[in-house]
């Protein structure tokens, strides 16, 4: 396990017909993971983990500020499952990683299912589960978007909004989450920028 990246299988897909576009992402691990891997007695022994991403939630948070202090800590406030939506696209998520994990190819190797148990059964306790042990997948997107709008940070060229000589070049521009891992699009982003200044210092 100490030479695994933790999610060695992925995939996604459709949490219902009426999808238009894969809506979930699932990361397989080999091995017992909670709080992030960092549970480590729970990491102990032998299991393995299917992990449910809600690629496109609807809720929404906020951050702001504490204070003029730069360096104080931003108060930020992630505003996770405050949209009732986003519960039932994890609720059928939850509901397909269990049809995965009771294929025929997993019977070697299941045991007893550890979370969120044989007994929570319910939609309702699912739901309960859901909003008890959701985490973060450290994708957070939207404090500084792109736009023209009112609510927007930048413009088309990364350019703070009223200010001179100040761009933002990171997943914050994002005006929405892409319907996956922001790794590859930040890094776009910066490419993009670094056309884009060294464009305008040309000029």
């Amino acid at each position: 396990m100490f030479t695994t990246n933790g999610a060695e299988g992925c995939g996604v897909t459709r949490s219902s017909p009426d999808e238009a576009l894969p809506d979930l992402q699932f990361h397989f691990s080999p091995g017992k993971l909670r709080d992030h891997a960092r549970d480590l007695l729970f990491l102990c022994g032998e299991g393995y983990s299917l992990h449910v991403c809600n690629l496109r939630p609807k809720s929404r948070g906020e951050i702001r500020l504490h204070s003029a202090d730069p360096f104080a800590a931003p108060d930020i406030r992630a505003g996770y499952l405050t949209d009732p939506e986003d519960i039932e696209h994890m609720l059928r998520g939850v509901r397909l990683a269990r049809r995965i994990f009771a294929a025929r190819a997993f019977d070697a190797y299941r045991g007893a299912e550890i979370v969120p148990g044989r007994d929570v059964l319910s939609d309702d306790d699912l739901r309960h589960f859901i909003r008890n042990k959701a985490e973060t997948i450290y994708h957070p997107v939207g404090t500084c978007k792109m736009g023209c709008d009112p609510q927007a940070v930048v413009d088309a060229q990364l350019r703070v909004h009223g200010l001179s000589g100040l761009r933002v070049v990171d997943a914050s521009i994002m005006p929405l989450l892409v319907g996956g891992n922001t790794n590859a699009p930040t890094v776009m982003i910066a490419e993009k920028a670094v056309d884009m200044i060294r464009a305008a210092h040309r000029g």
